[in-house]
């Protein structure tokens, strides 16, 4: 079985402690050799000098191909320029573009009167700006505002059309809901690469509850497995053997690159990745 390429997704700490844990979170998977690390936005663009700096020390004192996430919430157009002209200006090339999550306490997103109405217009003006290489979000199982079943494969040409050179999808926890996305997408028309989503479940509790707010179904043989797994102590032992099974499962159907949202938490990540025969310090040839 071919050896896949990584990406990981950290998110910007709040405190002294977040700090030196994703520190040491970048230090454990760096080199692993990851062809992108990802830094996210708080919900409501709340984080947004925190990632600018994580984005900047880890590019800068890590080496890494590092992917800025950047959002329509809650900025004008001007504002939105100013932080991509300030991540031009420390070296970083990629972005990951989205309409964000809505503010804390709001229900639905809505636009800035002088802002981007939509992840589209935001991958419009990226692209017109021409610096950076654009990556987009997909949604594999219905997200929770769309219209019908299909509304999430046409919105993602149209982000592909806008262009977004790639797309990361959200987490889910069987292979074939991917592959029958991917399937949909090129029905579509959609040739480029779609990257998926693995989450380590650190937490069941918590992957619940993302999974709640982002609209991702949870298999009943999933839920039975861990409530299992927690009366004998085992949660994680299961969660790491899931991932890996994931994994296995993607890569054996034709996927070349996975992306891991770490939580800032990289033992799991490294476990599944030496299982995948991803080690540190071994360039794979794949690998751009």
């Amino acid at each position: 079985m071919p050896t896949p390429k990584v990406s990981f997704e950290f998110f910007p700490p709040q405190t002294l402690d977040a700090s030196f844990r994703l520190w040491e979170t970048v230090q454990v998977l760096a080199p692993l050799n990851p062809t992108f690390a990802s830094v996210t936005y708080g919900a409501g663009g709340t984080t947004r000098k925190l990632t600018h700096d994580a984005v900047e020390t880890i590019h800068e004192h890590y080496g890494l191909n590092v992917a800025a996430h950047l959002t329509c919430v809650d900025a004008t157009k001007a504002e939105t320029q100013e932080i991509i002209d300030s991540y031009a200006e420390v070296g970083v090339t990629e972005i990951v573009a989205l309409r964000g999550d809505p503010p804390k306490g709001a229900d639905r997103f809505t636009p800035h009167p002088e802002g981007f109405a939509s992840s589209v217009e935001l991958i419009e003006w990226l692209a017109k700006d021409g610096r950076f290489n654009i990556r987009c979000g997909a949604y594999p199982e219905p997200h929770p505002e769309a219209t019908d079943p299909m509304a999430d494969v046409r919105w993602l040409k149209r982000k592909i059309d806008a262009g977004a050179t790639s797309a990361i999808t959200q987490f889910f926890f069987e292979a074939e809901t991917f592959f029958r996305f991917r399937d949909a997408c090129v029905k579509e028309g959609i040739t480029a690469p779609i990257i998926p989503g693995i989450l380590p479940i650190q937490s069941w509790k918590g992957a619940k509850g993302f999974a709640k707010r982002c609209g991702t179904s949870i298999p009943a043989w999933v839920e039975e497995a861990f409530e299992t797994a927690a009366r004998d102590g085992r949660e994680q032992l299961l969660a790491t053997a899931l991932c890996t099974e994931l994994c296995d499962n993607l890569v054996a159907g034709g996927v070349d690159e996975l992306h891991f949202y770490t939580l800032n938490r990289p033992e799991m990540t490294r476990e599944v990745c030496h299982a995948l025969r991803i080690n540190p310090g071994v360039v794979l040839e794949n690998v751009a």
